[in-house]
């Protein structure tokens, strides 16, 4: 099933997709122009990857690693389906990332990997936008670049791990304004969802909520304010964003 959460008349709400609509709690069925949609999980830990494909790697001339590039992102990147990302004045080239999102659902330490999937909530479409002028290491790890407010859209749904047999074998693919970008499979990740949940558990207990984001592959492309950035992932859902200026951006933060 794919579960989404909605500001709707006044209040947040949690709904169920029913035949391209959205069904209510209480039984009301809304259509997906009438709501605003908010992330569908609000996050605990956000685990970013960094270079965790190995043609994402060579295309911006980076061994692959051996060891997890691993960095956390704060809960004010995320935003939902439909919204806006600032794109900052001073930036030269800021690119989208399609990536797998993998939601925990129990908590657990010391996870092993052939069980690793029994901790899965479900999965969610992520677009880590990255501004490259900021990097100051090779896997991007500091604040300019990975936790702005708004840089990471999320959704639209939350689909049940029980309905994506196979996380290791999704097609992801990115399309601006239309045209397709970027294109890559879940098969060519270094690190799968299983090592990384194990991973991370090792390191610290894992808990509902928290979020991984798995990486994306190679198909960058400079965005600029204006365009519309889609996401999308094989069973999983389709996640459009769009890119805005800085007077538009805080302008409709005041609002």
């Amino acid at each position: 099933m794919r579960h989404a959460r909605i500001a709707y008349d006044g209040a947040i709400h949690r709904a169920a997709e029913d035949g391209g609509a959205l069904r209510l709690a209480d039984g009301r069925r809304l259509d997906f122009d009438a709501v605003t949609w908010l992330p569908p999980v609000e996050p605990r830990t956000i685990f970013a990857l960094g270079l965790n494909y190995a043609d994402h790697a060579k295309e911006l001339a980076f061994k692959a690693p051996e060891a997890p590039l691993v960095f956390l992102k704060g809960r004010n990147t995320v935003i939902g389906h439909r919204a806006h990302t600032r794109r900052p004045a001073d930036a030269t080239y800021m690119h989208y990332e399609c990536e797998l999102a993998v939601v925990i659902g129990r908590h657990g330490r010391d996870i092993p990997e052939t069980g690793a999937y029994e901790y899965v909530a479900g999965y969610t479409v992520a677009n880590d936008y990255a501004i490259r002028d900021y990097l100051e290491n090779y896997y991007r790890p500091n604040l300019r670049v990975k936790s702005r407010d708004g840089c990471t859209p999320l959704g639209p749904w939350l689909v049940d791990a029980a309905d994506v047999p196979n996380p290791m074998d999704l097609t992801l693919r990115t399309y601006v304004n239309g045209e397709l970008t970027q294109e890559g499979s879940t098969r060519d990740m270094i690190f799968t969802v299983a090592f990384l949940i194990g991973y991370f558990s090792r390191i610290m207990t894992l808990a509902p909520g928290d979020l991984i984001l798995t990486g994306t592959p190679e198909g960058l492309r400079d965005v600029r304010p204006g365009d519309e950035v889609a996401t999308e992932i094989e069973g999983i859902g389709r996640l459009v964003n769009t890119i805005v200026a800085d007077a538009e951006f805080f302008q409709g933060a005041k609002g």
